[in-house]
């Protein structure tokens, strides 16, 4: 099974590193860009079947390990 996880800056918190995609975007001639957020996305193998067990157990790396829970939201797909 996959753990697919994807980390994102919260809404509220200034995402600079979008801001600049954005701005080259508009420079290149793409127009009509309202927001450019940059995150990470996560790939993990895992071991077992237990779904409900795996995706605690992936909940509780992200909150510790993948993401800042401060500044970061993130959201776990298992397939």
């Amino acid at each position: 099974m996959k753990a697919k996880i994807i980390v994102m800056p919260k809404k509220t918190v200034l995402d600079p590193q979008g801001k600049t995609v954005q701005h080259a975007l508009e420079s290149l001639g793409f127009k009509g860009i309202q927001e450019v957020r940059i995150g990470k996305f996560i790939e993990v193998e895992l071991k077992g079947g237990n779904k409900a067990a795996l995706k605690k157990k992936m909940d509780e790396a992200c909150h510790k390990i993948l993401s800042n829970p401060v500044i970061e939201d993130y959201e776990i797909a298992l397939k």
